[in-house]
């Protein structure tokens, strides 16, 4: 049964310029695209991206943040309907709503690649939380940006002894992120990952705990807001910067306040 949500699969068209940032696509193993997770602009873009890489044939896996590792549609025929795609991810609807996600999900099985789970499982995070051997897996500068990506991303309201347990999640999930797109690599090929901005930061992210011998992109769409040094964002040279428009203004803090307790 099709879901309302994802009822057209048609592609997005192609905003001016995108042709030329398209063509700075390199051949490259592993392709990481980092999001916003409330730009919708960033969602067709994904859309847009697997196409293009799919209808090429250069389009090995679609790896995604939205399912746990271990989930997968490489069971799935392409004429796979959108309940059994989400069956098959477990996909959790209030996290990931599936009308943002389930074209480019849909999109991806209609071209017939499969589609990867690549998050930390639920059930394992609680002891992620409590492994402080995963903080050896950053040097001293990446844990210092990465607790403060994470104090910034909760807008400055989380109690301080929650910050560790946290970033160690962060890590164990970037590691989960890591391992899955290794094992899915393909010669010729490239794997896509979608994730959070800051899981593809080379600097502090999924990139730190993938092979050396692994060819890499990073594509990070930015919603508006100033410019930034690529090193300031995790990039490298060779990497794209993708800017988008500006989100409607809004408090992105209202709901966090709502939820938690103002900080001591």
């Amino acid at each position: 049964m099709l879901l309302g949500g994802c009822r057209s699969l048609t592609t997005p068209a192609l905003a001016a310029g995108e042709d030329q940032r398209l063509a700075g696509l390199r051949p490259v193993d592993l392709l990481l695209f980092g999001e916003q997770h409330d730009a919708p602009e960033h969602a067709s873009l994904q859309h847009r991206l697997v196409d293009k890489l799919a209808a090429r044939g250069a389009l090995a896996g679609l790896v995604l943040e939205m399912a746990e590792q271990g989930r997968s549609t490489a069971g799935l025929p392409p004429a796979a309907d959108e309940d059994q795609v989400r069956a098959a991810l477990a996909w959790q609807d209030a996290a990931w709503p599936w009308a943002r996600y389930g074209p480019v999900v849909m999109a991806a099985v209609r071209a017939g690649v499969p589609v990867l789970g690549a998050n930390l499982p639920r059930a394992q995070m609680g002891a992620a939380a409590q492994d402080a051997a995963l903080e050896a897996r950053l040097d001293a500068a990446g844990l210092t940006r990465l607790q403060a990506l994470i104090r910034d991303g909760h807008c400055g309201l989380l109690p301080e002894p929650r910050i560790a347990p946290m970033l160690r999640v962060q890590i164990a999930r970037d590691q989960a992120m890591a391992d899955t797109l290794t094992r899915a690599r393909s010669s010729g090929r490239s794997v896509l990952l979608i994730a959070g901005s800051v899981h593809v930061r080379r600097d502090l992210g999924v990139p730190r705990h993938l092979p050396s011998t692994a060819s890499l992109q990073i594509v990070l769409a930015r919603s508006g807001g100033a410019e930034l040094a690529p090193a300031e964002i995790g990039l490298a040279d060779g990497d794209l910067l993708w800017p988008t428009p500006a989100l409607p203004p809004g408090d992105p803090c209202a709901g966090l306040r709502e939820r938690l307790p103002p900080r001591p």
